[in-house]
């Protein structure tokens, strides 16, 4: 069965092409197009975590070239993925806020006995598992980095 995430999103491409939202529906029938690739690679069915992942490499992917495209003077291209970042999230899980992120880290930080930043990737891992895409794990890792130097 597929996952009900995927399941959304196929009746958000439904929705959008009635609506005639071409945008939407392109940004929709690529999310489909990646998961579908996953499933073919893997040769798998994907599960909403599994879902998820792909949702949020997506994500990072739109964010890294809207940076690139803004600090190329692009703006336009830049707004298109901002746009596309929008519409992809709307399927994500709720994420955690930064406090939320930090009280976790100093929880997970105490628990692992972590004292110095050799010990990331002990916290890192443990985080990960607690996590379970519900925050972006670059600003997760930021927040880590910052309590294990101070």
């Amino acid at each position: 069965m597929a996952s009900p995430i995927r399941h959304l999103i196929e009746e958000a491409v439904k929705t959008s092409m009635r609506d005639r939202n071409k945008e939407r529906t392109s940004t929709l029938r690529m999310a489909l197009s990646e998961l579908k690739k996953e499933e073919i690679d893997k040769r798998i069915e994907l599960s909403d975590e599994d879902t998820i992942k792909i949702l949020q490499r997506m994500i990072k992917q739109r964010k890294e070239s809207m940076s690139q495209f803004r600090d190329a003077g692009r703006d336009e291209l830049a707004e298109k993925e901002e746009f596309e970042i929008l519409i992809l999230e709307d399927f994500l899980p709720e994420q955690m806020s930064e406090e939320e992120i930090e009280i976790l880290v100093t929880e997970t930080i105490s628990e692992t006995a972590a004292k110095e930043p050799q010990d990331m990737g002990k916290v890192m891992g443990s985080l990960k598992s607690k996590i379970k895409g519900n925050a972006d794990m670059g600003l997760v890792s930021k927040i880590v980095k910052e309590k294990l130097l101070s």
